[in-house]
C-alpha cells in the first residue's frame, strides 16, 4: 500500500523520498511520536486537514493503543523484544501461488515496435517499463510465461526471435502489420533477441534478455482501492422488514490502476465497487450521502432499487463537503446496480462510482460456502494502456466508446494478483456480478465451471436457470451464479469478448482440495492450465 511504516516512531511525516504524498502531509511537519500517532489515528483530518486518505479513523482507544504499539514495536532495535508482532497470513485466505497455472494469464508481457532511432534500425519498447527505450532489457523468472506483441513501426520486412529459449516469431510484412508469441524462459541466464532478416541484426535491431532464477517481488506503492471480493456483509436471514440505515461517503481520490500506474479515481466509501448493500425486500433504505470537502465535483446515488425521480439521485446531489438524506423502500427482490448520476453521469461511473444493492426475498436465499463480490468497469485514460505514472481521464475516448482498460473491482489484478478468490472441493459459490461500464456489455464466463445457477439479470422472482455457460450482463445490469466446485485448480475469471483480458480483464479463482480424477483426468501443465 505504500512505505514500511516499520521505525516510523520519531521520524517525520512525508519524509519517504520515494512516495507521492498528498499535499496536506507534506506540509504537516509533524513528529511520529505516540500522542501525535493516537490524535492523528483518531481524527486524521482535523490533524491533517486536506489530507486525501478517506480513513474515517480509530474511535476506540484500544484500537489506537493497539496500533500504536505495533508501529513501536517495529521500530525497536534488533536483539530486543519486541512488544507486538505483524499477524501471520491467515489459514483461511492463502496467497495465489505464482505456479502459472491460470489460463490465459501471462506472467511477463511486452510490446515492441520496429523504427529507427540514432541511425539504427531497432526495437522500440511500447508502454511500461520500456515505453521509449531502443532495444529494452527484457526480463522474466525462469519458468514464467512470456507474451511478446512485435508491431512494424516503418514497413521493412522483420521478425523477433529468442534462440536461448526455442522462441521464434512469424514475419510482420507491411507497416502497422503486428504478431505475437508465448513462450516460456525454460532456462536462466544472460541472453538476447533480435531480428533474423539477413543484416537486421548488424544494422542494429538486438536487445538483452534477462532471465532470473526467482522472480523479482512485487512491492505495492500505490494506495489499493479494489474492493476484495469477500468484502460484503452476510445474509440478512429471516426477519421483519425494518429502516436499514445506509452511510455512503464519496471521495476521489489517487489509486493503483495498474503496476506502477495510478489514476484519480471517485469512490463510494474509498472504493471501487462501493460497498455492498445488503437489505430484505420490504425494508426502508435510509441513505446519507456526504461528499468529500476534498472533492472537485458534486456527487450523488442513483439506486437501481429505488422507485421514484432519479432512484433517489434527484434528492442527492451533494456538493462538496456537503451531506443530504433521503428514504425508499426495496420493493423488489433482486440485485441491482447503483451509481453517481451527477452530469456528465458516464464520466462519474467511468471513474469509478458503481455498486451493487441486494434486495433479499422474504425467505432470503439458499446457503452457499462462499458468496464473491465483484463488478465490471471501464477506465479510460488519455495515455494508451500500459503507460506507467499517474494517468489522466480522457473525456475524448469515453465519449467515443474506446476505454485503455477493462478492469475487474477497479483496477488491472485486483481480483488475480491482489485479491484472488479462495474456495475448496466440494464447496458452493454464489457470484455476485455487475457491469458498471458505463459502456460495454459483459459476456461473464468462469473458464472451466459450468453455472449450476443463474438468476439472470439479477431477478430473484422466478427460477434460475440451470447448466449455463457464459451470461450476458448489460452495462447497469447484474447476475448471480452459483456453482459447485468439483476439480482443485486455478478458474480464471473472465468476460468472454477475451481481447479484454488484454487490456487488464481476468480473475482467478484458486480452488484447493484432492483430485477428482472421475471428472477430470489429466496433468495441468504449468501456465497453459484451465
Amino acid at each position: 500500500m505504500g512505505p514500511s511504516l516499520a521505525g516510523i516512531v520519531g521520524r517525520k511525516s512525508a519524509a519517504d523520498a520515494n512516495f507521492s504524498y498528498s499535499p496536506a502531509m507534506k506540509q504537516a511537519a509533524l513528529t511520529w511520536d505516540p500522542p501525535t500517532l493516537d490524535a492523528y489515528l483518531a481524527e486524521p483530518a482535523k490533524i491533517v486537514p486536506g489530507n486525501r486518505m478517506p480513513f474515517p479513523g480509530l474511535k476506540t482507544d484500544h484500537d489506537r493503543q493497539d496500533v500504536i504499539a505495533f508501529l513501536a514495536a517495529a521500530a525497536t532495535p534488533a536483539g530486543a523484544q519486541p512488544a507486538a508482532k505483524a499477524a501471520a497470513p491467515s489459514a483461511s485466505a492463502p496467497q495465489a501461488k505464482s505456479d502459472g497455472a491460470a489460463a490465459y494469464l501471462t506472467d511477463a508481457k511486452y510490446t515492441l515496435r520496429t523504427g529507427i532511432a540514432e541511425g539504427k534500425m531497432v526495437f522500440l519498447g511500447v508502454g511500461g517499463s520500456v515505453d521509449g527505450k531502443a532495444n529494452p532489457v527484457l526480463t522474466a523468472a525462469e519458468g514464467q510465461i512470456v507474451q511478446l506483441t512485435l508491431i512494424n513501426g516503418e514497413g521493412t520486412e522483420h521478425d523477433i526471435a529468442f534462440p536461448d529459449q526455442d522462441a521464434k516469431s512469424p514475419r510482420v510484412n507491411g507497416k502497422g502489420a503486428s504478431t505475437t508469441i508465448v513462450f516460456r524462459a525454460a532456462k536462466s541466464g544472460d541472453f538476447v533477441y533480435f531480428c533474423t532478416v539477413p543484416g537486421h541484426r548488424l544494422a542494429g535491431m538486438q536487445g538483452q534478455f534477462l532471465v532470473t532464477t526467482i522472480a523479482a517481488p512485487q512491492t505495492l506503492v500505490e494506495a489499493d482501492i479494489s474492493r476484495e471480493p469477500t468484502d460484503l456483509p452476510p445474509p440478512v436471514g429471516k426477519r421483519d422488514p425494518r429502516t436499514v440505515r445506509l452511510d455512503l461517503f464519496t471521495v476521489e481520490q489517487e489509486g493503483r490502476l495498474a503496476e506502477a500506474t495510478t489514476f484519480g479515481y471517485w469512490t463510494f466509501n474509498g472504493k471501487v465497487p462501493g460497498p455492498f448493500v445488503r437489505v430484505r425486500v420490504g425494508d426502508s433504505v435510509e441513505v446519507h450521502l456526504k461528499n468529500s470537502a476534498d472533492s472537485n465535483m458534486i456527487h450523488s446515488v442513483d439506486f437501481h432499487a429505488a422507485t421514484g425521480p432519479g432512484g433517489g439521485a434527484a434528492a442527492l446531489q451533494v456538493d462538496p463537503g456537503a451531506e443530504k438524506s433521503m428514504t425508499f423502500k426495496a420493493l423488489v427482490p433482486g440485485l441491482y446496480v447503483y451509481h453517481c448520476a451527477t452530469p456528465m453521469v458516464a464520466e462519474h461511473i467511468a471513474n469509478g462510482m458503481y455498486g451493487l444493492i441486494l434486495v433479499e426475498p422474504e425467505a432470503g436465499l439458499p446457503p452457499v460456502d462462499h458468496e464473491f463480490y465483484v463488478m465490471q468497469g471501464e477506465v479510460y485514460t488519455e495515455a494508451a494502456f500500459g503507460q506507467h505514472g499517474s494517468q489522466e481521464f480522457s473525456v475524448e475516448k469515453l465519449l467515443n466508446e474506446r476505454p485503455e482498460y477493462f478492469v475487474f473491482n477497479g483496477a488491472v489484478g485486483a481480483i488475480s494478483k491482489l485479491h484472488p478468490l479462495h474456495a475448496k472441493v466440494g464447496e458452493t459459490v454464489r457470484l455476485f456480478f455487475g457491469v458498471g461500464g458505463p459502456n460495454f456489455t459483459s459476456s461473464f464466463h468462469v473458464i472451466g465451471e459450468i453455472f449450476d445457477k443463474v438468476y439472470n439479470l439479477g431477478g430473484l422472482m422466478s427460477p434460475p436457470q440451470e447448466g449455463i455457460q457464459t451470461v450476458s450482463v448489460a452495462p447497469g445490469g447484474a447476475v448471480i451464479t452459483e456453482f459447485k466446485l468439483h476439480v482443485p485448480g486455478n478458474y480464471t475469471i473472465v468476460d468472454h469478448a477475451l481481447a479484454r483480458v488484454e487490456r487488464g480483464l481476468a480473475g482467478l479463482l484458486i480452488v484447493e482440495g484432492a483430485q477428482n480424477p472421475e471428472i477430470y483426468n489429466g496433468a495441468v501443465m504449468p501456465g497453459m492450465g484451465h
